[in-house]
């Protein structure tokens, strides 16, 4: 009988700065999700994809148990799944959706129901007893050999390819003696990656793989990358409902706007475990935190602040909602358009919704007409949509957050050299990053520690007040108004403060 009764998912790779941040995160990531959607079987190389094996069967422990076996015995990331239904046509449809995030897939725990369903999948799929599992697995486990980052050649992205390549990713799972608490899935369609766009799932892997990576590091939170082939809300939503009760809560992410509103609230609705837009609401805390403390350095009030967005997407409507909140009120939302106005022909539901509260006057105008005597920029968007005029038009001590990644809608430096008093942005390698990193480990660290079952507006605002006060007054200045994003007080800090 086997010792271990546990399997959690760890780093292959220490993070331990900000350099290693960027070649296992934002910005090196962009790298390989580009090379994976450009060569899809390169999935295989900048992903663990090629050792991971998805056990299902109508029982947690029982595909525990299993996943055990194939790790201990043969060296095979095995991840270990529960399905609510022994519906053949559901367990086809779950199966084939599982596909981007996994070499293979064993079914053979429930061979009687699966044994005449003809799978259409590219990968092994076990349906009953085979003479040698690690030949049908076609599982090869690949170590890191490296002494320091500093081996590596080239820039972050030829840096952040080299490693994954080496690695075969950046996750791995780890079997203890203890009994582990159930992952927290990370659920993607890869339809909104990064600032990549509708890359597709397999590509949006190298980036839920670093999403785990700093789940464990900075949370102590197992977290499954789960990119489902599928984009069809309807199937996202019932394929994570099938496999709920193989995790202990869900953080959506890269779903594209509006579905992504769909999919949070019918999940929200239905799912016994906490659902978690990361995208959104994590980018809403961190940009709240940030913005409390930029407001704090220019003496200025958010009633009295005019904030201008770069975006209408699922990241920006959802900021503009908890900064709402804090008590801003002259708010103008910009898309690929322009303005986003009550009435205009291409508005989704969320757009019309968030247009009670924001642009009162209805200005129809371009972002370069509404920039102007603005105090805050907040682009969530594209590259290169910020320039030296639209800054020099604002307010004194104008504050620009330019968070697109990889590529934000102005650099940095740029924006300081045309006058920005501070400029913050989403990479790692300049001064004030606002990374999503500073709250998603601390806050499933929290929730779970806590048994919530659902993350409301008060835990969001808890978080953002929060994640604020950890910068003191005394070390608070432009170049840093958020901690960094590797400071592991944070996450205990903001875990122990969901609920006040």
């Amino acid at each position: 009988m086997s010792k271990f009764r546990g399997i959690k998912i760890v780093s292959k790779v220490e993070v331990k700065d900000k350099n290693a941040l960027a070649l296992v995160y934002t910005p090196g990531v962009a790298a390989s999700c580009l090379e994976i959607k450009n060569q899809p079987e390169t999935s295989f190389d900048y992903t663990n994809r090629e050792n991971s094996v998805a056990v299902i069967s109508y029982n947690y422990e029982k595909s525990l148990e299993r996943a055990i076996f194939l790790k201990s015995s043969l060296g095979i990331d095995a991840y270990p799944l529960e399905i609510s239904t022994d519906n053949k046509e559901k367990i086809k449809s779950v199966t084939e959706n599982l596909e981007p995030s996994f070499g293979a897939i064993d079914l053979s725990l429930i061979e009687k129901d699966v044994k005449d369903i003809n799978f259409e999948s590219d990968i092994p799929i076990l349906k009953g007893k085979v003479d040698n599992l690690k030949e049908f697995f076609l599982c090869i486990s690949k170590n890191l050999f490296i002494q320091s980052y500093n081996d590596l050649k080239g820039t972050i992205n030829e840096k952040s390819l080299q490693l994954r390549k080496m690695a075969g990713g950046v996750i791995e799972t780890e079997l203890t003696e203890e009994i582990q608490p159930k992952p927290v899935g990370i659920v993607t369609d890869g339809s909104a990656v990064l600032g990549l766009g509708d890359i597709g799932a397999a590509a949006g892997l190298p980036v839920m793989e670093g999403k785990a990576v700093l789940f464990q590091e900075l949370g102590e939170v197992s977290a499954m990358p789960l990119c489902l082939k599928t984009q069809n809300p309807d199937e996202i939503i019932e394929t994570v409902l099938l496999l709920q009760n193989s995790f202990s809560g869900i953080n959506l992410e890269d779903i594209k706007a509006p579905r992504c509103f769909e999919v949070e609230n019918q999940l929200i609705d239905k799912a016994d475990i906490p659902i978690f837009h990361d995208d959104q609401h994590g980018t809403a805390i961190v940009v709240s935190a940030a913005l409390l403390n930029a407001l704090h350095l220019t003496n200025k009030k958010p009633e009295d602040i005019k904030i201008i967005f770069s975006g209408a997407g699922a990241a920006a409507i959802a900021v503009c909602k908890l900064i709402l909140a804090l008590g801003v009120k002259n708010i103008i939302m910009f898309d690929k358009e322009g303005a986003v106005f009550k009435g205009r022909e291409s508005n989704n539901f969320a757009h019309e919704e968030i247009l009670k509260y924001i642009n009162h006057n209805n200005f129809k105008g371009n972002i370069q007409e509404g920039i102007k005597d603005a105090d805050v920029f907040i682009g969530l968007s594209a590259p290169n949509i910020l320039n030296e005029k639209m800054i020099k038009s604002m307010k004194e001590k104008p504050i620009i957050f330019a968070l697109a990644n990889p590529i934000p809608e102005i650099m940095p430096d740029k924006a300081k050299e045309y006058g920005a008093y501070i400029s913050a942005s989403g990479r790692s390698d300049f001064p004030n990053q606002i990374n999503n990193s500073l709250v998603f480990p601390g806050l499933f660290k929290g929730v779970l520690k806590n048994n919530i079952k659902k993350i409301t507006t008060e835990m969001k605002l808890n978080c953002a007040f929060q994640l604020a006060s950890t910068v003191k007054d005394k070390d608070l200045s432009t170049e840093y108004i958020l901690p960094d994003a590797l400071d592991r007080q944070v996450p205990q800090v903001i875990s122990e403060n969901v609920i006040l």
